[in-house]
C-alpha cells in the first residue's frame, strides 16, 4: 500500500475560537472553513464538537474525530477499499475519499494526497572543515522570524491494545514498525515514506483512548527553538522540551493545546528503508531523549531582564 502519510487530522472541539487562535499562533495558515495548513498543504481541520458533519466521537470523548491519510494514487485508494472492505464498511465520500474505522475504533480517511512538492533549502551549518557552509555574510537568525510548519509529521494515540493496533496497520495497510518501546507500543511508518514514524501508539487504560499528541515538521532545530519560544511568549504552556529524542532523533518541543491533546514541533527526523532493523527499549526518561532543556525567561550575563529578580 503506497500510503504517503497523514494529510489531515480532524477535530470536534469545545472552543472553536481558542483552537483557531492556537493553530494560527503555532504557525499554520488559515485556509478557510476550519482548515489550517502547513506549507505543503497538510492540515488540521476543526469544527464545533456537535457539528453533524463530523464522524462520531470515541466513547472517551477524545476531540480527534478522524485521521486522514494521503496515498500516492487512485490505484492505492482502490486497493485499500478492496482490502478493508472484506470485513468492515468502507464508505466512498462525495470528494472521492474513503472513510472507515480501524480495529481500535479510530475513524480513518484515505485520499489521493494533497501534499504539494516543496523545494526548500536545507539548513546549513558553518562547520569548520566542511565544504557545504552558509554563504559569507549570510546571517543565520532573525529575532523577529515567524517559523512556518512544513508538513504534518505524525500522530500519537493512547490505545487499549497496542498489539491489536499494530497488527491492523502492518497486516492490512503495510505499515512497518521502525522501533518500539517494550510493552508500550510501536513507532510505525507506511510504505510511501521513509520518515522514522508517522504514528506511535501508547498502551493505556481504555478510558484514556484518544490522541496524545501530533506534530508538524519544521525546517530545522533552530525553527523548533524559535517557534517554541514564540509560543511561550504568547502565553502557551510548554509541556515537554525543548530536547532531542533518541528513537527518530527528532528535535522536539511540545505544548498544551485546546484541542484536548498536546501539539509538538519537530525537526530533523531520521529516515529509514527496508534494510533497517527495529530497535527495542523500555519506555523511560533515559530512552526518550538524549538531552532535555528547560525554558526560562531571557537572561544575559549582567543579570535577568529589567524588573525581574
Amino acid at each position: 500500500m503506497n500510503i504517503v502519510g497523514p494529510d489531515a487530522l480532524i477535530f470536534g472541539v469545545d472552543d472553536f475560537e481558542a483552537c483557531k487562535q492556537f493553530l494560527l499562533d503555532y504557525g499554520l495558515d488559515d485556509a478557510g472553513n476550519g482548515r489550517f495548513e502547513a506549507l505543503d498543504g497538510t492540515a488540521v481541520i476543526i469544527a464545533e464538537r456537535d457539528d453533524p458533519s463530523l464522524p462520531p466521537a470515541l466513547e472517551t470523548g477524545s476531540m480527534l474525530r478522524k485521521t486522514v491519510y494521503g496515498v500516492a494514487d487512485q490505484a492505492t485508494l482502490d486497493a485499500i477499499a478492496q482490502e478493508l472492505g472484506t470485513d468492515r464498511e468502507v464508505h466512498k465520500l462525495d470528494d472521492g475519499s474513503l472513510e472507515t474505522v480501524d480495529d481500535l475504533g479510530f475513524v480513518l480517511g484515505f485520499q489521493v494526497t494533497v501534499r504539494k512538492k516543496l523545494s526548500l533549502p536545507a539548513v546549513k551549518t558553518n562547520l569548520p572543515g566542511s565544504s557545504d557552509l552558509r554563504p559569507i555574510n549570510d546571517v543565520a537568525v532573525s529575532t523577529d522570524a515567524q517559523p512556518k510548519p512544513v508538513s504534518l509529521s505524525h500522530v500519537v494515540y493512547f490505545v487499549p491494545d497496542f498489539a491489536k493496533g499494530e497488527a491492523f496497520y502492518s497486516e492490512r495497510l503495510g505499515f512497518v514498525t521502525t522501533d518500539r518501546f517494550t510493552n508500550v507500543g510501536p513507532f510505525m511508518r507506511p510504505a510511501g515514506t521513509q520518515d522514522h514514524h508517522t504514528m506511535f501508539m501508547i498502551q493505556t487504560p481504555p478510558h484514556m483512548q484518544g490522541c496524545e499528541h501530533f506534530t508538524f515538521h519544521m525546517t530545522g532545530p533552530s525553527d523548533v527553538m524559535q517557534a517554541g519560544t514564540n509560543m511561550v511568549d504568547k502565553g502557551y504552556q510548554s509541556f515537554w522540551g525543548p530536547g532531542r529524542h533518541i528513537f527518530g532523533s527528532n528535535w522536539f518541543w511540545y505544548f498544551k493545546s485546546p484541542l484536548g491533546c498536546n501539539m509538538e514541533y519537530d525537526a530533523d527526523m531520521d529516515l529509514h528503508d527496508e534494510s533497517w532493523t527495529a530497535r527495542e527499549a523500555g519506555m523511560a526518561a533515559d530512552n526518550s531523549q538524549v538531552f532535555l532543556m528547560e525554558y526560562r525567561e531571557k537572561w544575559a550575563p549582567m543579570g535577568p531582564p529589567p524588573g525581574k529578580n
